[in-house]
């Protein structure tokens, strides 16, 4: 992924996570964004909904998200391994527990110094969940005229 798409998402703590089953059936969903590494995104999804359902029978997603400064769109195509076990899961709930942490004593902070109000501070997680590793194929940036930029990710 270019620079430009790593930083923005750095910069976020969710994206919406469109899958289809095999009857066509699309499905839109909010992830919690874990981490980036190299041309992959971690996502925590909770195992009862319609995604996991989706990526068990179609491990093809499309990512989005908008930078509202720029009024630029991205699309983020590519394919899904499921982690729900072993060593990198394990690993990857102690990244989550932290950045679970970090996201909570954020809002709390926020919400005192700025007088912000959030109708829970603290990010509460299923017991049931597993991490989707999206290997990132092709960025698609979508300009406000509604122009489409492709860019090919290639490992």
């Amino acid at each position: 992924m270019n620079k430009k798409v790593l930083e923005l998402l750095k910069a976020r703590e969710f994206v919406s996570v469109a899958t289809c089953d095999l009857q066509g059936r699309p499905n839109a969903a909010p992830k919690f964004i874990l981490k980036l590494e190299n041309n992959s995104i971690y996502l925590v999804d909770y195992i009862i909904g319609r995604t996991f359902q989706n990526i068990k029978v179609n491990p093809r997603v499309s990512i989005s998200f908008i930078d509202s400064n720029a009024l630029m769109g991205y699309q983020l195509n590519g394919s899904v391994k499921i982690i729900g076990n072993g060593q990198e899961y394990d690993s990857l709930v102690k990244d989550l527990s932290r950045k679970e942490l970090e996201l909570s004593t954020r809002r709390i902070i926020e919400g005192v110094t700025k007088g912000k109000s959030h109708e829970g501070f603290e990010l509460g997680m299923s017991e049931k969940f597993v991490i989707l590793k999206v290997k990132i194929e092709e960025v698609v940036e979508i300009a406000s005229s509604g122009s489409l930029k492709r860019e090919k990710i290639c490992e």
